[in-house]
């Protein structure tokens, strides 16, 4: 059964453009592996320049997969050199009755 999630990515000071390049090409490398659902992701970018992206792994099976796949460790390895993966209750924005933000993509 499909699992929305989502991800807060807080960019490393000087790596945002950086980080949205690889948010961008995130859901097509996991749709490569066969873990994402066919559900196309929502980008998003928060007044303090984090970047939310809203996406469905195919299951809960694909995300611990995700967990055990090389390819997706490196893919994680190289967002954590452009930013700090947070928590989304630490977007300002989350905690408004209806939160906004600016699209990303």
């Amino acid at each position: 059964m499909e699992r929305i999630v989502i991800a807060c990515y807080k960019p490393l000071k000087g790596k945002g453009t950086e980080l949205l390049k690889l948010v961008e090409e995130h859901w097509e490398r996991l749709n490569k592996l066969r873990l994402v659902s066919e559900r196309r992701p929502v980008i998003a970018e928060a007044e303090d320049g984090t970047i939310l992206e809203i996406f469905g792994w195919k299951s809960r099976e694909a995300i611990e997969s995700a967990h055990q796949t090389p390819e997706v460790q490196e893919m994680w390895e190289q967002f954590s050199r452009v930013c700090e993966f947070i928590p989304a209750g630490q977007v300002p924005e989350i905690n408004n009755l209806f939160s906004e933000f600016r699209p990303a993509d």
